[in-house]
């Protein structure tokens, strides 16, 4: 028996010379946008020039000579392929400009600032600089106001959580609602505060201060308390009134929902650290904070200026940093400030508050 020999038909040749045909072409469109590690620079990719020529590209400095050659050299080539301007961390400058004549711009040195504006950082003479130290002082952008404001802006989702926990306080109390929201910094502040800075925390007495608002009676005020150590904010701070909420989850690595309730709320207690007076800030209202929490001779007042931390308009309550080493007995639980009846902040809606809806 014999075997019969089937030729393709005309229409399949033609299909395959297609196929093989478009197969090399892409292979060699894709080949040809991979230089070789040979390549020489008449073969690399040009500099895109449709991209936008803002921003800026750096690299950690880490390792010695030889790894810092190389972060130099990545940093170079790919800075050049995006079209973006680079520059060099300080010691990777240090490092590698007494040796070889490189071209890359460095930070010329760290630039340290203070914790309050000065005349000085209106002219800094270097073109390429890192700004170092703690500043947190409303005297540096505190003419831009409505920009920083827009810049710290909650996401939706993050909002929308704080607004659903205190419409929920609201539909369960009453139409009309003053929440003012409380932070009470404690954690390594319980060690370093007596030990480092020769000052106090809030105790149980600043928590039950009267003091008055600017405005008008608060009706139904609500306080919601939130701190990095809940446990001792539920000891301490009486909420037999029903006018106490602990919201706070005292989860220092995730303070997004403490700090966006905070903001919704209308008015801010406070008593010391960065996170309390950002929440003040973004909230607006009425704001009260812990004053004169630290001995005369203590270091933290060559680095710390109250006028320059607190807006004018916020209403500082003087601590006794003496009654710490004293050991003065506490009072039993107590409540969170009053005054006649009335809560301690004066404007209903006058800070952020629920959404107008509501």
């Amino acid at each position: 028996m014999g075997f019969r020999t089937t030729c393709p038909s005309f229409s399949t040749i033609f299909f395959l010379i297609i196929f093989v045909v478009s197969v090399i072409f892409h292979c060699h469109q894709r080949l040809a946008l991979v230089p070789a590690p040979w390549a020489s620079r008449g073969l690399v990719v040009p500099v895109p020039r449709h991209l936008p020529q803002g921003g800026m590209f750096t690299i950690n400095a880490i390792g010695r000579l030889g790894n810092q050659m190389g972060e130099y050299a990545t940093l170079y080539a790919l800075a050049k392929l995006n079209g973006r301007p680079a520059v060099i961390p300080a010691e990777m400058h240090s490092t590698l400009a007494p040796i070889f004549r490189i071209s890359l711009p460095g930070a010329l040195a760290d630039y340290p600032l203070h914790d309050w504006m000065e005349e000085q950082y209106r002219h800094i003479p270097w073109e390429y600089v890192r700004l170092t130290g703690y500043p947190c002082s409303w005297t540096f952008y505190h003419h831009l106001r409505p920009e920083i404001l827009r810049e710290f802006t909650l996401h939706d989702h993050v909002r929308a959580g704080a607004q659903r926990f205190l419409q929920t306080l609201q539909a369960a109390r009453a139409p009309q609602l003053t929440f003012v929201g409380v932070h009470v910094r404690r954690g390594d502040y319980v060690r370093v505060m007596p030990r480092v800075w020769k000052g106090v925390l809030a105790d149980r007495g600043y928590l039950r201060r009267p003091w008055t608002g600017s405005g008008p009676a608060t009706p139904a005020p609500v306080f919601v308390v939130t701190s990095d150590d809940m446990a001792w904010c539920r000891e301490n701070i009486d909420s037999s009134l029903g006018d106490v909420v602990f919201a706070g989850t005292g989860r220092q690595g995730s303070p997004a929902k403490d700090f966006a309730l905070l903001t919704q709320c209308n008015h801010t207690v406070f008593t010391v650290g960065t996170f309390g007076v950002w929440a003040a800030y973004l909230a607006g209202g009425d704001a009260v904070y812990l004053a004169n929490f630290t001995l005369p001779q203590s270091r933290f007042r060559t680095v710390f200026k109250p006028q320059a931390a607190f807006l004018p308009e916020w209403v500082g309550i003087a601590a006794n940093p003496g009654a710490g080493r004293r050991k003065q007995p506490l009072a039993p639980h107590v409540s969170l400030p009053h005054l006649g009846g009335q809560a301690v902040c004066g404007v209903q809606h006058r800070g952020s508050g629920l959404d107008p809806q509501v």
